[in-house]
């Protein structure tokens, strides 16, 4: 299940932990608009999925899945990595059921710190369009993941900080500020079926 906190300013090995201080997943939740879920692994695979990642999908219009698998057999593995731990964003929501493996998801929180995700199998995170963010294996250098998509997959990512002036990253910051000033609170979801 998801473990979270936010991160030291240590620049050496992105693949430590980099543990400042623990937060949970409500916490993590209020302060970036970050979505959580858990289903137990066995519920995960196509051929016995939980009802509650069906009902998920249908809801949020995911019509659209494939899988990546990050180890170091794949090709231009350290090139890759340096990719995916480059601080962008997406005009779309990013979406990543864990199958196997862990790693790192790095988000921005309102005060622009960084926060670190650590997921495992069955977890499933949704980071919203316009959040800053950027993925790291840990130091197991393997994760396999489904990800899902609202109609054709979009993958073009807009490094900081061209996406400043992004209208999505507007949209992000807006959402952001408004739930503070009202005091919507955003709660984790975790069904387990």
């Amino acid at each position: 299940m998801v473990q979270c906190w936010y991160m030291d300013d240590r620049k050496e090995d992105p693949q430590d932990d980099h543990l400042l201080e623990e937060i949970d997943t409500t916490t993590l939740c209020d302060r970036t608009g970050v979505e959580v879920w858990y289903f137990h692994p066995d519920q995960i695979r196509p051929d016995n999925e939980s009802p509650s990642l069906i009902k998920l999908k249908k809801d949020r219009g995911y019509t659209y899945e494939d899988e990546i698998k990050v180890d170091p057999s794949m090709e231009n593995y350290e090139a890759k990595l340096k990719t995916f731990f480059s601080e962008h964003l997406h005009s779309d929501e990013e979406i990543r059921l864990i199958l196997e493996g862990s790693g790192f998801f790095d988000v921005r929180d309102r005060e622009d710190k960084w926060m670190r995700i650590h997921v495992f199998a069955g977890d499933l995170i949704i980071l919203p369009a316009g959040m800053y963010h950027r993925f790291i294996p840990d130091k197991h250098n393997f994760i396999r993941a489904r990800r899902l998509f609202v109609g054709e997959p979009i993958w073009t990512p807009i490094n900081r900080p061209d996406g400043d002036a992004h209208p999505c990253r507007e949209v992000y910051v807006e959402h952001l500020h408004h739930n503070d000033k009202n005091g919507i609170e955003k709660h984790v979801l975790e069904p387990i079926s």
